[in-house]
């Protein structure tokens, strides 16, 4: 639990102080000098008169401020958790070595970093941020208008852009994926935990969530009242934060190096061209798929206009597809050719359709539909009402527009189908809610830690009703002569599964998401071999129709 604790300053100011007092956060009340008792310090000295000057005394106003911060000692805290055996191993990761507390200076500040919890089960790192409040506001300040702001305000307590900085300074191998002593750590997913104390949150948990969720992060906020004393002056705009996800420390520390500034509206650094360069480059592989990708970079570019449309332009130009579409024109033909003679696309997508149908699905979304194919299939029968595709490329997502007509469809028809831009990694809202989703020949394009994310979004998040998957059978592929042994069947393809692989992981999933499994042959079946491509039809439990 935090505890806020209250800072009263009776100061003299002009007239024109109590609007900038209340613009600063603060409670304020203006008296006077016969209604109040001010301390002596706060006592004003009036100019001796001069010859022939009236000595009658004129009250002075005073104001009295009265600001709320977490009582924290002027400190910021960040702790990062493991569970992975040995736990220590995160001190290799960190470069921090558990029996060491180590301090950095800082130009506003300094950074102290320890262990509070070592052991093989469990191991704690923290970062805590010493804030020289009183060095800030040397020389030039931002808040020169308005002197008090500099003394009275929250900067040493909450995270801020301060420990964005810290962490790239104290933490900056670990943030850029280096550890020399044990390389093979680096690339692999860890069970961890990053709890931020205290974190302002404006725009409320809503936001929180919207921002960290779709991250795959499982998340704990706990709001805190303004002042517990106090009840009927509502809640804060304070929040202690943990995060949870199995994932690298690299990526981990690269999600919260960029999204702690997303909730500081007072960067302490100059927002430029050299901001916007960090925030792609610390955003490469994640932000481009973010579906708030926009509030993102909007606020960690301090609102400025024309940093923040460079950076969204760059974002949709630099993209990099998980999945290869990007490449789709020459690796799509080189498959297509390869299963030509036995119509194979042809067979998977009327089988597609015949099990989608039969689930009486009529709110139907597309993952990973590429240039539309199987879209125009679906807008063909009045059973599907609402028919949503989705891409990771925008440049493929274009294709399917111009190869569908979209803008050519009578509004009956157009009013069915919407292409949206989104990725399989990530939790995304405008995936849930639909009676079935469509997965075909896309599962075999992610590699397996995305894989597991893409696990979750679909079947522990989005939860549609039915979930229509293939992809191929690798004990085919000897069928065909002009494939060369032990090659797959497209260059982006992460791997290839047998039937038995296959229906080891659909039958994992269903146990583990609550759904059923069955599972169908598509294509030609060969006596030994089986079909060439396999189909898992998952059905949630309670809701399946035979």
């Amino acid at each position: 639990m935090i505890h806020y604790q209250r800072l009263w300053w009776l100061v003299y100011l002009p007239a024109s102080g109590e609007v900038a007092a209340k613009q600063a956060g603060g409670v304020v009340s203006v008296c006077d000098r016969q209604s109040s008792t001010p301390s002596r310090r706060a006592k004003p000295r009036r100019p001796p008169p001069q010859p022939g000057e009236e000595t009658t005394k004129t009250p002075m106003p005073l104001l009295l401020v009265l600001l709320f911060t977490p009582r924290t000692a002027g400190l910021m805290l960040l702790t990062i958790s493991t569970t992975h055996r040995p736990a220590t191993d995160l001190g290799f990761l960190l470069h921090k070595h558990p029996d060491r507390f180590q301090s950095f200076d800082l130009s506003f500040g300094t950074a102290h970093a320890y262990y509070s919890e070592v052991g093989d089960e469990r191991c704690t790192a923290c970062l805590l941020i010493d804030v020289d409040a009183v060095g800030l506001v040397r020389g030039k300040n931002p808040d020169q208008d308005f002197l008090l702001a500099q003394y009275v305000n929250d900067r040493p307590y909450v995270a801020s852009s301060f420990l964005s900085v810290a962490v790239a300074q104290v933490f900056g191998s670990a943030l850029q994926g280096r550890c020399k002593d044990r390389p093979e750590l680096v690339t692999s997913p860890l069970p961890l935990e990053a709890r931020l104390d205290v974190l302002p949150v404006r725009g409320g948990e809503s936001f929180l969530r919207a921002v960290f969720e779709p991250l795959g992060y499982q998340i704990e906020a706990i709001r805190h009242p303004l002042d517990e004393q106090f009840p009927e002056w509502g809640e804060g705009p304070y929040y202690s934060v943990t995060i949870r996800q199995t994932v690298t420390l690299s990526v981990l520390l690269n999600h919260l190096y960029v999204l702690i500034p997303v909730f500081d509206a007072r960067k302490h650094y100059f927002v430029g061209e050299d901001e916007m360069e960090k925030l792609l480059a610390k955003g490469e592989g994640w932000l481009a798929q973010h579906p708030a990708k926009d509030e993102i970079a909007r606020r960690y570019l301090g609102n400025r206009p024309s940093l923040y449309r460079m950076a969204l332009s760059r974002l949709v130009q630099e993209e990099a597809p998980i999945d290869g579409e990007e490449e789709a024109q020459p690796k799509e033909k080189a498959e297509e050719t390869l299963e030509k003679p036995i119509n194979l696309n042809e067979q998977r997508y009327g089988t597609v359709l015949a099990a989608v149908r039969a689930s009486g699905a009529k709110r139907v979304i597309d993952l990973g539909c590429g240039e539309g194919k199987l879209i125009r299939a679906l807008l063909k029968d009045r059973q599907f009402e609402e028919i949503v595709g989705m891409d990771v490329s925008v440049r493929t997502l274009e294709v399917a527009a111009r190869r569908l007509k979209l803008e050519r469809l009578p509004d009956s028809q157009a009013n069915r189908v919407r292409l949206i831009h989104g990725s399989l990694m990530y939790r995304d809202k405008r995936l849930e809610g639909f009676d079935a989703a469509l997965v075909v020949e896309v599962v075999e394009h992610l590699d397996p830690p995305r894989l597991a994310a893409f696990e979750r979004v679909l079947f522990e998040c989005a939860r549609p009703r039915t979930v229509v998957l293939t992809t191929p059978n690798r004990e085919y592929n000897v069928v065909w002569e002009s494939l060369p042994a032990g090659r797959f069947r497209h260059p982006d393809h992460r791997f290839e599964w047998n039937r038995q692989e296959f229906q080891d992981w659909a039958s994992g999933i269903a146990n583990r998401f609550g759904y059923s499994v069955r599972f169908l042959p598509v294509g030609p079946e060969h006596a030994e071999y089986g079909p060439p491509t396999q189909m898992g039809i998952f059905s949630r439990s309670g809701d399946r129709q035979e």
